[in-house]
């Protein structure tokens, strides 16, 4: 992983006031840029082949450049240029899948957040190290000779609902897990499923105020996944099975969502916890996260995941949410980026949100 001080050495080549953010064109781009653009940044999209087409149909959204690359894993061929260009990156889902967890932590272009949370968030092991560490309830885990019920199979690493399977016993383990790769194995939570869209700020003072900086909370949402949403109106799960038709989770899309106001509490609270354990571990991960929970009958709250940047969740809400409405009017995650970047640079504490 490329040294901090590296990072703050290239950034001490930057003209301040001409900063620009890039990111690659997928995932959560167009609010990320539009939101740059709001706060009045210069834009970089990074593609593959070609400039994606549908760009020049949102055109706020659109970013005022470029850069194409033959493949994702040719992005560092361009950190030059980004450098050259004052660009810091914001980091999204797709842009880490697909550089890989080791280009990416090593990529010497200024980079919004901490790195070093990808150590704790991609490996499923130290992911629920630091969860319950942080006092976090968590489906428990299961050892594949004891399933005797419903199980999630989930592979590291994030792969937009294709790295986990359900399995109801032992046999339907063996029939289709990968074991080349590493994965965990949890209990299946019954409830209904809430991605909780926060926002830790190391630099704010004001608002809900946690040992150092201020915690918000932007959005929910909802996954929708391929055909699990829907297949059972074809049957029963034993109908279905007997058809050869199995329920698959890649994430298609996002449903909006809001909590009852009695769940806010608790909600804030396992926001915080987790930011805490984080300061701890590693020195706190920066800017938007997302707990990925399962609220049950009970009204009580399981994490079983935590995404550590910008989710796509938060593409439902590019002119603000129910909740960071009551922040400020409109404020998408992607604005809200560009706000920490800009409040960073002004008190000249860019050091603190970088790396």
């Amino acid at each position: 992983m490329i040294e901090k001080n590296q990072i703050m050495r290239i950034l001490e080549t930057y003209d301040l006031d001409k900063l620009a953010i890039a990111t690659v064109c997928s995932h959560s781009s167009l609010q990320i840029f539009d939101g740059a653009r709001k706060e009045g940044f210069k834009t970089i999209g990074i593609c593959v082949k070609k400039p994606p087409k549908f760009y020049d149909a949102f055109p706020k959204a659109k970013p005022d450049e470029f850069i194409v690359v033959d493949s994702y894993q040719d992005i560092p061929s361009i950190a030059e240029q980004l450098v050259m260009k004052n660009a810091i990156v914001v980091p999204h889902g797709s842009f880490v899948e697909y550089l890989g967890t080791d280009k990416f932590t090593d990529f010497p272009v200024p980079t919004f957040g901490n790195r070093k949370v990808l150590e704790w968030e991609s490996d499923r092991n130290k992911e629920r190290e630091w969860l319950e560490g942080a006092g976090i309830h968590m489906p428990k885990l299961v050892k594949p000779e004891d399933i005797d019920g419903p199980v999630m199979v989930k592979y590291h690493g994030a792969k937009g609902g294709r790295g986990f399977f359900i399995a109801k016993n032992y046999e339907e383990f063996l029939e289709n897990v990968d074991k080349t790769l590493k994965y965990n194995i949890q209990e299946f939570i019954v409830g209904t499923r809430y991605y909780l869209h926060f926002f830790y700020s190391p630099l704010k003072t004001e608002g809900y105020t946690i040992s150092t900086g201020v915690l918000e909370m932007l959005s929910m949402d909802r996954r929708v996944e391929s055909n699990a949403d829907e297949i059972f109106r074809l049957g029963s799960p034993r109908e279905l099975e007997d058809a050869g038709i199995h329920p698959t989770y890649v994430v298609t899309g996002n449903v909006p969502l809001v909590a009852r106001e009695s769940l806010l509490p608790l909600i804030f609270e396992l926001g915080e916890r987790v930011v805490e354990e984080s300061l701890e571990l590693f020195d706190g991960m920066i800017g938007p996260f997302c707990l990925e929970t399962v609220f049950t009958d009970k009204l009580e709250i399981k994490v079983f995941e935590i995404s550590a940047r910008i989710v796509a969740g938060t593409n439902l809400y590019p002119s603000g949410s129910p909740y960071s409405d009551l922040i400020e009017p409109g404020l998408s995650t992607g604005r809200r980026i560009a706000q920490e970047i800009s409040l960073a640079r002004k008190m000249k504490q860019l050091d603190k949100i970088l790396s």
